[in-house]
């Protein structure tokens, strides 16, 4: 990636009816602010707005990650228990590796707040060069959720030959091991 070349980072609404205009995209929308108040490199999102459609999220997962060359695309909804969820069957078809500490820890954050936490199906996984997480549909606990989550992901980028992401050390507190 050359230096004047903007990081890549996809946001997909998974929601029925966000998906037809019957409600509006509040949750994907609240994720790219989110993404704006950590990130100080220069990203623009590949956004998407799709129906609870497992071979639709997986078609998105590919173009993003294969062809526009996301480093990170973070879903909202889909993670429930209701027949219509599908979201983390579509990130375990398309991903190489699965990362279950990301639902893991969601959910204990998450559980602070409600006792359904445990409902959620939230997870991430690798795809070649491409970090997928799955959050929740809710916007309130989107942030939650990156809050707790997002101070691992730059170095996971780094660990999979993405893009360096600067992060906004005022808003989020990253991680990085110190070279030896």
């Amino acid at each position: 990636m050359s230096n004047t070349e903007k990081i890549k980072i996809g946001v997909i609404n998974v929601s029925d009816r966000a998906s037809k205009g019957i409600y509006e995209d509040i949750p994907g929308k609240a994720v790219v602010s989110t993404l704006n108040e950590y990130l100080v490199s220069e990203w623009e999102p590949v956004y998407k707005v799709i129906p609870d459609e497992q071979d639709q999220i997986e078609a998105a997962f590919k173009e993003m990650a294969d062809e526009a060359g996301c480093c990170l695309i973070v879903t909202t909804g889909g993670t429930g228990p209701a027949k219509r969820d599908v979201t983390p069957e579509a990130t375990e078809a398309v991903c190489q590796k699965m990362m279950p500490g990301f639902g893991e820890l969601m959910r204990q954050e998450s559980l602070k707040y409600v006792p359904t936490a445990i409902l959620s199906r939230q997870t991430a996984g690798i795809r070649n060069n491409t970090l997928i997480v799955n959050l929740p549909g809710k916007p309130k606990a989107i942030r939650e959720c990156l809050d707790a989550v997002f101070p691992a992901i730059p170095y996971c980028i780094d660990l999979i030959e993405g893009p360096y992401l600067e992060c906004n050390e005022a808003v989020v507190k990253v991680f990085r091991p110190k070279s030896s």
